[in-house]
């Protein structure tokens, strides 16, 4: 890989936005673009692929301890980072579809249906019902043990949530709730309750259809 410098004008990061606009850079660009420079011994390309790389494993995750932990990113420049990603997520809020049924839920899930194991998921919805984040919490199978509240209520609360939504998919492909999917449900109704962030539906997914506890009065 070239460094900055050996680039021609034309394809440093900077020339290229100016000419060419935000949408024609690759996310390392963009990313070198924020950072402005590199630190000796590496180059501001090579520092900032590797921030993308882990931004493609877990960006919903993403938090300025991991950042720090890369050499050359300093405290202050994974700040930046973070708080540019957090500025933008705020700002996707606003144009996200509102999810006004447990179909929207479904379709925005759907990758899920076909997984050979049980992903547990939440979703987060301001006051709006506009998704504020959706995360996996657990992959395996379910039992109401695993799935604790904290885990379920902490991310949002993080996220000022006004109400949460849970789906999990059946690889048996048969939407029918179990025993332990109802008392995972009532035990984080009850939960939601107390933290002031309320359940408003858990979804069963399948390849071909979907069970709502919202729905079929279970909730």
């Amino acid at each position: 890989m070239k460094t900055i410098h050996q680039l021609n004008n034309f394809d440093k990061p900077r020339e290229k936005l100016k000419a060419k606009g935000a949408k024609a850079l690759k996310n390392e660009e963009l990313m070198a673009i924020l950072l402005g420079s590199g630190v000796k011994g590496k180059d501001v390309r090579k520092l900032s692929k590797e921030i993308t790389t882990i931004l493609d494993s877990n960006f919903e995750n993403i938090s300025l301890e991991t950042l720090s932990q890369i050499y050359g990113l300093g405290n202050a420049k994974a700040s930046q980072i973070v708080a540019a990603i957090e500025l933008s997520k705020r700002y996707l809020i606003r144009t996200n579809k509102r999810i006004l049924n447990a179909d929207d839920i479904y379709n925005k899930l759907k990758e899920y249906t076909t997984k050979t194991q049980e992903y547990f998921l939440t979703i987060t919805l301001d006051g709006a019902s506009h998704i504020i984040n959706k995360r996996v919490i657990f992959i395996g199978t379910l039992n109401q043990s695993l799935v604790h509240p904290r885990e379920v209520f902490a991310d949002a609360i993080a996220d000022r949530a006004a109400g949460i939504i849970i789906a999990h998919n059946h690889p048996s492909q048969t939407p029918t709730p179990s025993q332990a999917d109802i008392n995972i449900t009532n035990r984080l109704k009850e939960v939601g309750t107390l933290v002031g962030i309320e359940l408003l539906d858990h979804i069963i997914l399948t390849k071909n259809s979907y069970f709502s506890f919202n729905e079929e009065g279970y909730l």
